[in-house]
Parts: C-alpha cells; sequence; structure tokens
C-alpha cells in the first residue's frame, strides 16, 4: 500500500508539470505497465483529481481544471521559488494582495521542509524591498486593463500625468509591462493618432469598454518602448549620448528604469536617459569613464564645455 501511495504522488507530481502525457509514457517514467497507470488514474479520480482521458494515436491523459483546487506537488526548487514570489507580492506593486500572499507564504512555510524553510528564510533576512519607487495600483484596475488587452476593446479612463494635470483618454491597448517597480499601458492613443505609455496608477477606468478594434503593430516590442519613454519622458532635459564602450558593459551602471543602452557594434552604444539638469546630466556621463559624443540636447554639449573649462581651472 505504502508502494501504491507513492507511486499515486508520482503520478500526480508528473500530470502536474505540463498538459499532455501520453500513458505508454508515464508507464516507462514510473516503472509499470499501462494498466497500472489505467488503475492509478482511477484513483486519483475517486479522490477527485479531474483526470481526463485524451484521444490521438496513443491515447494519454490530463490534468484538467476541478471546481476546487487540488493540493499541488512540488519539488525543492520550485518550492522555494514560490515562496520568494509571494514574499515578494507581499511588498509588491499591486494594492489588496499583501496579506493574501502573506497567508499563501504563511501555509507554505508551515509545510516546507527545515532545510528549505531555512533556504527562505535566508533570503528574507538579506532583501530589501525599496518602497520609495513603488506606486501600487489595485488588482480590479489591473484585471480591467488585462481583459480589454486581451479582448481587443478600446478602453476609455481618466488619466492623471506627471504635473497632477487631468484628462480623458480612449485607447486601444496592447500590453501591460511592470518596469522599475511601476506597472505601464503601452496603448494607441486614437485622439493623439499615435502611441502612448501611461502609469497604471494613474489611470481610473470607466465602464463598459469597447467596441472591439484590429490590433496594430507596435513600433518595437512593448518591454523596450516602454523603458525608453520612460527613462526621458518626465525629465527636463532629455539625452541621447553615443558611448564608445560595449552596451554589456555599460548596462550594468545604468539604474533600472532609468537610462536604457542599445547597441551600435561591439564597441559602441547609445544611451538615452534624463535628467531635470545639465549639471546632474554632466556629472551622470563622466562616472562611465569612457569617451562619449552627445547627440542631443545641444545645450549639454555647451554646458559641458563651461564645466571641462572650470575643471581645467581647478586643476591648472
Amino acid at each position: 500500500m505504502l508502494e501504491t501511495s507513492a507511486r499515486l504522488l508520482r503520478l500526480l507530481s508528473l500530470l502536474q508539470t505540463r498538459r499532455d502525457w501520453p500513458g505508454a509514457e508515464l508507464a516507462q517514467r514510473l516503472g509499470v505497465t499501462p494498466r497500472t497507470i489505467r488503475r492509478d488514474v482511477d484513483r486519483l479520480r475517486g479522490l477527485g483529481y479531474p483526470v481526463q482521458g485524451t484521444t490521438g494515436t496513443a491515447g494519454g491523459y490530463r490534468l484538467g481544471a476541478g471546481a476546487q483546487l487540488p493540493p499541488l506537488l512540488l519539488d525543492d526548487e520550485e518550492a522555494v521559488a514560490v515562496a520568494l514570489c509571494l514574499r515578494t507580492g507581499a511588498g509588491g506593486s499591486v494594492a489588496g494582495i499583501e496579506e493574501t500572499a502573506e497567508r499563501a507564504l504563511g501555509k507554505l512555510e508551515q509545510v516546507l521542509p527545515s532545510r528549505l524553510r531555512h533556504r527562505v528564510r535566508a533570503m528574507e533576512a538579506v532583501a530589501v524591498m525599496n518602497d520609495a519607487t513603488r506606486a501600487a495600483v489595485s488588482q480590479e484596475v489591473l484585471t480591467v486593463i488585462g481583459v480589454a488587452c486581451r479582448d481587443h476593446e478600446r478602453l476609455r479612463f481618466e488619466y492623471r500625468d506627471h504635473s497632477g494635470a487631468a484628462s480623458r483618454r480612449v485607447v486601444e491597448p496592447h500590453r501591460l509591462v511592470q518596469h522599475a517597480r511601476r506597472w505601464y499601458l503601452l496603448a494607441w492613443d486614437t485622439d493623439r493618432d499615435d502611441w502612448r505609455t501611461f502609469r497604471v496608477d494613474r489611470i481610473t477606468p470607466r465602464q463598459p469598454t469597447g467596441p472591439r478594434f484590429v490590433p496594430r503593430e507596435p513600433p518595437t516590442d512593448a518591454a523596450t518602448y516602454v523603458a525608453r519613454g520612460v527613462s526621458t519622458r518626465p525629465y527636463r532635459y532629455r539625452a541621447v549620448v553615443t558611448l564608445h564602450a560595449p552596451a554589456e558593459t555599460v548596462a550594468r551602471y545604468t539604474g533600472t528604469g532609468f537610462a536604457t543602452v542599445e547597441a551600435i557594434d561591439a564597441s559602441s552604444c547609445v544611451l538615452r536617459t534624463g535628467f531635470d539638469s545639465l549639471d546632474s546630466l554632466a556629472v551622470y556621463l563622466g562616472l562611465f569613464g569612457v569617451d562619449f559624443t552627445v547627440q542631443k540636447p545641444p545645450e549639454l554639449v555647451e554646458h559641458l564645455r563651461a564645466v571641462s573649462d572650470r575643471l581645467r581651472r581647478a586643476a591648472p
């Protein structure tokens, strides 16, 4: 009986790892006959697991969705990964899930073996969440926007820009993007006839959504577009600079959400960033310790000349 129970747990674990399993492959994995697999599947069904038979040349099995969430079987690495993700969610950027994530994490930690519980708690002890840049959004708002993106339905909402000015927008939503601990919506603005990036915590959706639209092709992938936009748009001075160094080297020293780096060739790259002062921008570029060429803004070139003269006077 103990051997059968262990085999049932292994079978359930396999069924949870992918959608479809041929019966012969399950039998080979567990070292039993296809007839034994059929009996074990019947036992799982008797325990309430919705195991479905699949048709095809060989036939197989699939763990379907039931009325209740069945127990999940996780290996060591999966259990640690889930625990750390729950800890991140408890202090993350979606409002209203903190308590739920804490409850789920508490349940998981109770059943974790001691060796895994120590690993999770070690990470919790040294990991620090920076809430200074966190802008939490509600699950409801994310769900409304996500459904509109999926179903290709126009979205109407009230929007506050970085200065606090309010406006009404009608957009064709494309993707939700999480960047630098904030949520953004990439969408086609129908009134401005162009792509726009919106911070979700500044969006107040209006119902109902619709009508449906034919999706447009964005200028680049959503993550790149959003990262490029938020690294320059909120600032007084938007800079585009060619750095004479490999992109992978420069990227190590650029903060998330602060600048974007694109390779030109093996020894140079383009940096896009923004600052509210030319002095700060000049200091930032100097910290890379490489030669660079300013493409824009033109006033940065004049300011760099003034800074260089000041430095030469300080070190004759």
